[in-house]
């Protein structure tokens, strides 16, 4: 009997045990998993650390951005400062400048003005003539007809009312003037009359030169007639058509 109930329990503990051994057989390893988590988690760890750098890398490039950024404002503003103080300047130069050429204009027109009246010009001996036009248009023959006869102004003073001519002395022949081995110097003057009028003075300084230098005397009337010869000559010129 006692084998019996022996016989007959052990039936009853393979259920549990086969039960146990099942279990333990299915039960899956989590090892591979929990390596490829912890990995994973590595990874993401890293990743974050990453983009936190990047971020901020980004923060201070940003930040440098923004400073070049304001530096390029400034200077922005610098130039275009600079630009409206220039001008400003420039424009306040000009005016200086132009103010400098109408006072040194004003001075030199007082100047001349105030020379042709202290100018004690001798016109005994002169020869004169009335020419019916402005002394602005006699004054500008004069000047062509000595320049075309070659002579050069010494002294030259024109204001709104008188104008006195000064040459320089010189030997030459021109055909229209002089001959061969004369010397002579001009002093004109110019003066301004009523009706549009001006009034022509031609004084020749005429000598005759021999040779070795030694001058000769001149009469009155080759002397007048040297005058007659240039007074004629800005006649001529102011009748031409292109003087009217």
């Amino acid at each position: 009997m006692r084998d019996k109930t022996h016989s007959n329990r052990w039936p009853l503990w393979i259920g549990p045990i086969a039960l146990c051994l099942i279990a333990s057989g299915c039960k899956p390893d989590e090892s591979p998993f929990r390596a490829e988590n912890d990995a994973l988690k590595k990874q993401v760890t890293k990743q974050e650390s990453l983009l936190s750098s990047l971020q901020d890398g980004n923060r201070v490039m940003q930040q440098q951005i923004d400073l070049l950024n304001q530096e390029l404002r400034d200077a922005k503003k610098a130039t275009e400062s600079a630009k409206i103080e220039t001008k400003q300047m420039t424009d306040q130069l000009e005016t200086q400048l132009a103010q400098t050429k109408r006072m040194n204009a004003e001075i030199q027109r007082t100047a001349a003005a105030q020379a042709a009246q202290n100018l004690k010009v001798d016109e005994k001996g002169a020869q004169f003539d009335t020419l019916p036009r402005p002394l602005g248009a006699v004054a500008k023959v004069v000047e062509e007809a000595l320049a075309r006869n070659g002579y050069q102004l010494k002294v030259s003073i024109k204001t709104d009312q008188k104008a006195i001519y000064i040459t320089e002395r010189k030997v030459s022949n021109p055909a229209s003037l002089e001959v061969a081995g004369f010397r002579n110097q001009y002093l004109i003057s110019l003066q301004v009359l009523p009706a549009n009028v001006t009034k022509l003075g031609v004084k020749a300084e005429f000598e005759k030169v021999a040779q070795g230098g030694r001058i000769l005397t001149v009469s009155a009337e080759e002397t007048a007639e040297i005058e007659r010869r240039l007074i004629g000559e800005i006649s001529k010129a102011l009748e031409a058509p292109s003087k009217t």
